[in-house]
C-alpha cells in the first residue's frame, strides 16, 4: 500500500474513532453480511472521468461556505 494513502486513511479513521484493524474487520463483516464487496465498484464512464479529470485540475469547481449556499446556488 502506498504510504501516502494509508497515512490519509488512517487519519480519517482516527477521526471516526476506530484503529485500521477494526475497520478491517467493519469492512469483513459487511463483506459477509452483503455478500460482496459493500460498494460499487466500476470503471467510471466517459463523462465521469472527464469531470474527474477537471476537478483534479481545479476546473469548473465551485466552492461553498456552507451547505445552505451550495443549495441556494442550485436554484438560480
Amino acid at each position: 500500500m502506498e504510504p501516502a494513502t494509508k497515512k490519509r486513511a488512517e487519519s480519517v479513521l482516527r477521526k471516526l474513532g476506530l484503529s485500521p484493524t477494526e475497520a478491517i474487520r467493519l469492512f469483513y463483516q459487511q463483506i459477509y453480511l452483503r455478500r460482496g464487496i459493500p460498494f460499487q465498484v466500476a470503471i467510471p464512464n466517459a463523462i465521469t472521468r472527464m469531470t474527474l479529470e477537471k476537478s483534479q485540475r481545479g476546473e469548473e469547481v465551485e466552492s461553498f461556505g456552507s451547505l445552505d449556499e451550495m443549495f441556494a446556488s442550485w436554484d438560480k
